[in-house]
Parts: structure tokens; sequence; C-alpha cells
């Protein structure tokens, strides 16, 4: 199993966001979903160590997630948050500086292609790229530390329907090409049909399902 959660607890000032989850999150793709509000974004920075939990415990392939260094853990498990937030500059610059955080070489044509975006795109200024083309970058910025896992919180929610159409069909692309495990959260069951194979479903911070595709949102 890639995560196991067992009674996992979290509150933010003085009010809990995550009460007594339990949950197992296999390889493949996941898909958490859930209300607006319900705790599905906190529940993925747990998953590498944004945060951590103020009761229970989460496991990492067997082992306690609490015994691995948070910036190791973080190259191997990486997120892709929300809102683009890319660093000055060209994309090329910015995969150079994820790779260089992994000690790999940056590899930006098959990053971007991954991606979804053609090789050009190295150059361009992250400043002129459109939000679907920075969550693009996002995504293949996060790719240049050959992550192991990626976490993905809502990346089409801020989307137009063509964007969201390419930025799925690149994910759908890594998956048929990388040995990588990808967690999902989205608000949309449609989505998760599309990009999941199990989900975990939360409602008010408490889990209300975990299971394979065809049995949660059936």
């Amino acid at each position: 199993m890639l995560f196991e959660l067992r009674e996992v607890g979290l509150g933010r000032d003085g009010r809990p966001v995550l009460e007594g989850v339990s949950a197992s999150i296999p390889g493949g793709a996941t898909a958490i979903v859930g209300p607006s509000g319900s705790g599905k974004s906190t529940l993925l920075r747990l998953l590498n160590r944004l945060a951590d939990p103020d009761r229970g415990e989460i496991s990492y392939r067997g082992r306690p997630l609490a015994d691995y260094d948070p910036l190791a853990l973080r190259r191997e498990v990486a997120l892709v948050p929300q809102l683009p937030a890319l660093l000055e500059g060209t994309v090329a610059s910015n995969l150079e500086y994820a790779a260089g955080l992994a000690g790999a070489p940056p590899e930006a044509a098959r990053c971007l292609r991954l991606a979804g975006l053609d090789p050009d795109y190295a150059e361009r200024d992250v400043a002129k790229l459109s939000v679907g083309e920075q969550q693009r970058a996002m995504l293949a910025r996060a790719l240049a530390q050959r992550p192991r896992v990626l976490l993905l919180d809502e990346p089409t929610s801020a989307l137009d329907h063509a964007a969201r159409d390419a930025i799925e069909a690149a994910l759908s692309e890594l998956r048929s090409e990388l040995e990588i495990a990808i967690v999902l959260v989205s608000h949309d069951p449609e989505q998760a049909r599309r990009l999941s194979d199990w989900v975990v479903r939360i409602e008010a911070g408490r889990l209300v399902a975990c299971g394979a595709l065809e049995e949660v949102l059936a």
C-alpha cells in the first residue's frame, strides 16, 4: 500500500479540520473527493509533510511518515498546488531549479512533453503564460524532480474546458508512460471517474468511503 492513514486528526484555529480519518491509498491513481471545505486539500498536504497531523499516524510504503526527512520526502512525493506558483524567469529556469533540488539533469524537453507542452516553451517567460500553460509548467517542474508520487490539488479548477481537457490528457499520458502514482484532489466526481481507479471520499473532515472507483462512485 502506498499510504495508510490511521485515525488521523488535525485542527486549525480551535476547530477540527480532519477527524479520525482511517484510509488506504494504493499505487496507481487515487482521487480524494468531497465538497468544498471538507478537508481534501489538508489531507493531501499531510501526505508529503507540508503539515503534520495532531493525532493518529500516516505511513508511506510501510514506514511511518514522521520518520522521513520532509525535504527528501517532498522530492519523492511532489505536490502541484491549486494555483500556479512559478519562480520568476523562464520555464527552463524553473525546471533547472527543481531538478537541481533532486540532483538530477533537468531533461526539459521530456518533462514538457509529459506535461503536454511543446519543447519551445522552455524559453518562455512564465509571466506571459496563460493559467492553463502555467499549470502544465508546474506539472513539468514537479516531474523534473523525478518523483515517485504526484499530489495534485484541484489542478483544473481555475481552467476553461479546453485547458482542463489538456491537463487531463497530460495526466493520462503520464500514467501510460511512467510508473508514477497520482493522488488527485477534486470536487468533481466526473473528473474522478476519468482519472482515477481508487477514491477516498471526505465530508466535513470525516471519511465517508474509501475503495475502488466503481464501489465508491457507483
